[in-house]
């Protein structure tokens, strides 16, 4: 189970979402609040939405990571064999043409724009909401390992979606433009809750890339998505956490709300990373976060408790 799919894929479906003519009901306020608004600082990445068929996956240029500066330094260094791959076949308006060919040959320029206006994007369309977007994907995550307590990989698949996707041991049915079999021969499932994926459920996978496992997207989000402040702007809140937690422990707490790994927060914290695994471990075990092991690293990401905690700078249970 993922924590994320990641930033960078998730302001590229808020864009989808916003080109396309169908919004799920819970996003109709969001796109009331965004709509129209992009515009010359936005278009270098707006302008690589297709006109129809599949879109660019900068989920594979970027990765599923939860910062958006490890997001852009990624994309910044795609291999443009990769780049290549992503956007030669896709479908663009014949003005788009010329620009589309300078991303996919990996000019410098070309990519520092993209990287710019992906930031601008975020600002617009993914920042203002990713308080309540974060709180959705935490409460998902906390129900699928409610669900694999109480049943295992059983109960947790036949809860998916459903009746969207359906378990029949072994096979797991799930939606995709053609009738396909994909075998997993090992290499598992990754099930990736999503905020602004314009389909309610979707099948990722690469059939070129027999090493990465193919990942299933659920939405996350249950309630209208509307814009709300972050607890940091509330100067009281932060007093008061920092009082509860100290202000290092505190700073390291907003930082897991992003998803992060020990060394990411320990650059983010400026500290060793002996001193960030040591405040991760006490935020673990006072139920504050949770870590998981993600290749040779870890990820550490806030729990709900965490999260109400940062809103309130109390311990209230959400």
């Amino acid at each position: 189970m993922a924590a994320t799919i990641g930033v960078a894929a998730e302001v590229y479906y808020s864009l989808e979402l916003l080109r396309g003519n169908r919004v799920p009901t819970h996003l109709h306020t969001w796109r009331s609040a965004v709509a129209g608004r992009t515009g010359a600082d936005t278009l270098p990445l707006t302008s690589l939405v297709p006109t129809r068929g599949p879109g660019l996956d900068l989920l594979a240029l970027t990765g599923d990571v939860p910062s958006l500066d490890h997001a852009v330094d990624n994309l910044l260094h795609a291999p443009v064999s990769q780049l290549r791959r992503e956007i030669e076949c896709l479908d663009f308006r014949p003005g788009q043409l010329p620009w589309a060919r300078r991303v996919a040959e990996g000019d410098r320029d070309a990519l520092r724009e993209l990287a710019k206006a992906l930031r601008a994007c975020h600002r617009l369309t993914v920042e203002p909401y990713w308080d309540r977007g974060r709180s959705e994907l935490v409460a998902l995550s906390t129900r699928s390992a409610n669900l694999m307590l109480e049943g295992g990989v059983d109960l947790l698949l036949r809860s998916i979606c459903a009746p969207l996707v359906r378990w029949r041991p072994p096979v797991l049915d799930a939606p995709y433009p053609r009738r396909v079999d994909v075998h997993l021969q090992g290499r598992g499932l990754i099930i990736t809750p999503t905020v602004f994926s314009k389909h309610p459920v979707s099948f990722l996978w690469d059939p070129l890339d027999t090493a990465q496992p193919p990942r299933l997207t659920v939405p996350a989000l249950r309630r209208p998505l509307t814009g709300t402040e972050a607890a940091e702007s509330d100067g009281a809140t932060v007093r008061n956490l920092e009082s509860l937690l100290g202000r290092t422990r505190a700073a390291a707490l907003r930082v897991t709300a992003e998803g992060c790994t020990t060394s990411e927060l320990a650059r983010r914290l400026d500290v060793t990373a002996a001193a960030a695994s040591q405040h991760a471990t006490v935020l673990r075990d006072t139920g504050l976060i949770t870590t998981s092991r993600r290749g040779g690293s870890v990820l550490h990401l806030i729990t709900p408790l965490g999260l109400a905690l940062l809103r309130t700078g109390a311990l209230t249970q959400p």
